[in-house]
C-alpha cells in the first residue's frame, strides 16, 4: 500500500493527488457500508428466527440482480459521466439504508431485507462498475498496477473495518441504528466525489458508437480468469461455515478467524500486487494464481482446523492479488469507452458461474462434505487452467 501511494503521488501533480485521495476517501466509506449491509442484513435475518435460508435467499436475489443489471449498467457506464453515475447510486443507496431502517420497525424484516436487496445490489453493481471504470483516466501517465493496488487495498481495508464496527453496533441495538450508521457512509461516498477539482478525472467518456462488444480470445481468457476466481470466492463464503462448525467442529469464533484470515491475506495480496504484477507477465501470473488456488483448495481435505486457517489467508492473498492483475489488464486492453461495458460482461459472466457454484452447492451441500466440494473445485480449475493455456499455446501457433 505504502509503495502503491508513494509511486502515485510521485508521478501525479499536487491537485490530481489530492483528487485521488477524495477518491479514496469515497471507496473506503463505500465500501465499509457496502460490507456493512450484507452483515446487518444476514444477522437481523438471523436474530429474527428466519435462519440460514433467508440469508441464502438475499444472496441469490443479489446475485440475479447483478447478472442481469451488469451488462446494462456497463453500457451506461460508458455513455454518462462515471463520477455522476456514482454520486447518484451513493445517494440512492443513502436513501435505500434509511427507508430500509424505518421500514424495519414496522414491517417484515425478511420481506423488508429482499426488497432493499433488489435496489441495493442494482445500486451497488452501478457504483462499482462505474468507479472501477474512472481508475485508467486517474492514473492517465501513472501506473496503473500501482493505482489498482492501492484502491483494492483499500476496498479490502473498508471490508475489514465493517466487520469490526457492525458486530458490536448489531449487539442489543435497534437495527435502524446499524441502517442509519450504513446510510451515513455512503453519505460520505457521495459528498467526497463532488469536489468541483475532478473536472475532466471524472471519467466522462464519449458515447460508444455500438452496444456490441468484440470479445475476441485474449478478452475471454481474461473474463474465464476472473470468473474462475469469483466462483473460488463465492464457494468460500457459502461453504466456509460449513467446513468450520460441521467438518471441523469448530466454534463460532474459528469462522470468525477464518473471515480475518482471508481479509489479511487479501490485503497482502494487494500490497504485493505492484511488485508481482511488474516481475511476471499477466497471463503467466493468472495461471499461476489459479494452479495454487486449486492446489490450497484440495488440500483442505486433509488438514486440520489450525492449517486450514493459514489456507485460507492464503487463497485470499491469491485472490485479491488474481483481481488486481485481472483489472490491470483489462485496463490496458480496452480502451475507455469501452471499459464499462467490458466490466459489465466480465461480472455478468463470473455471477452466472458463480450461480451455478450456488445451485450445486444447494443440493449437495447437506450430502456431501465442505471439503469434498472444495477439493472438486480445486480439479475443476486445475482442467480449466489447462484448457486456457492451450488455447493461449494455439493463439501464439497462428500468430
Amino acid at each position: 500500500m505504502s509503495e502503491a501511494c508513494r509511486i502515485y503521488c510521485d508521478q501525479r501533480p499536487t491537485a490530481q493527488s489530492r483528487v485521488f485521495l477524495r477518491f479514496l476517501a469515497s471507496t473506503l466509506s463505500a465500501a465499509v457500508g457496502r460490507n456493512g449491509y450484507y452483515i446487518a442484513s444476514a444477522w437481523i435475518l438471523v436474530d429474527a428466527g428466519y435462519g440460514s435460508t433467508s440469508v441464502a435467499t438475499v444472496l441469490a436475489i443479489v446475485s440475479m440482480v447483478e447478472l442481469v443489471a451488469s451488462p446494462l449498467v456497463g453500457v451506461a457506464a460508458d455513455r454518462f459521466d462515471r463520477r455522476r453515475l456514482v454520486i447518484a447510486a451513493d445517494l440512492t443507496r443513502f436513501a435505500t439504508m434509511l427507508a430500509t431502517g424505518c421500514a424495519l420497525l414496522y414491517k417484515d424484516a425478511f420481506l423488508t431485507i429482499c426488497l432493499s436487496a433488489v435496489l441495493f445490489a442494482f445500486c451497488d453493481r452501478v457504483a462499482l462498475t462505474s468507479s472501477q471504470s474512472v481508475i485508467p483516466v486517474m492514473a492517465r501517465g501513472g501506473d496503473l498496477a500501482a493505482s489498482n493496488s492501492t484502491v483494492f487495498f483499500v476496498m479490502q481495508f473498508g471490508c475489514l473495518g465493517a466487520a469490526l464496527l457492525f458486530g458490536p453496533l448489531l449487539s442489543d441495538r435497534s437495527p435502524a441504528l446499524a441502517f442509519s450508521v450504513l446510510a451515513v457512509f455512503f453519505l460520505v461516498s457521495a459528498i467526497s466525489l463532488s469536489s468541483k477539482r475532478f473536472g475532466s478525472m471524472s471519467g466522462s467518456v464519449g458515447r460508444p458508437d455500438s452496444f456490441a462488444l468484440n470479445i475476441d480470445p485474449g478478452l475471454f481468457r481474461i473474463f474465464a480468469v476472473y470468473a474462475l476466481l469469483y466462483g473460488g470466492a463465492v464457494l468460500v463464503s457459502v461453504m466456509g461455515s460449513a467446513f468450520v462448525l460441521e467438518e471441523q467442529k469448530g466454534s463460532a469464533v474459528d469462522f470468525g478467524h477464518l473471515e480475518a484470515t482471508w481479509s489479511v491475506g487479501s490485503l497482502i495480496g494487494a500490497v504485493l500486487a505492484v511488485k508481482l504484477t511488474r516481475t511476471m507477465c499477466a497471463r503467466r501470473l493468472d495461471f499461476v494464481l489459479l494452479g495454487l488456488s486449486a492446489l490450497l483448495l484440495m488440500a483442505l481435505l486433509f488438514m486440520p482446523l489450525p492449517c486450514s486457517l493459514i489456507i485460507f489467508a492464503a487463497l485470499g492473498f491469491l485472490y485479491n492479488l488474481g483481481r488486481i492483475s485481472v483489472e490491470v489488464t483489462l485496463q490496458s486492453r480496452v480502451c475507455d469507452s469501452a471499459l464499462g461495458r467490458a466490466k459489465g460482461v466480465m461480472h455478468s459472466f463470473a455471477v452466472a458461474l458463480g450461480l451455478f457454484i450456488f445451485s450445486i452447492t444447494a443440493v449437495l451441500g447437506d450430502h456431501v462434505f465442505p471439503s469434498t466440494i472444495f477439493f472438486s473445485f480445486g480439479v475443476v480449475l486445475l482442467i480449466s487452467v489447462s484448457f486456457l493455456s492451450i488455447g493461449v499455446a494455439q493463439q501464439k501457433g497462428e500468430l
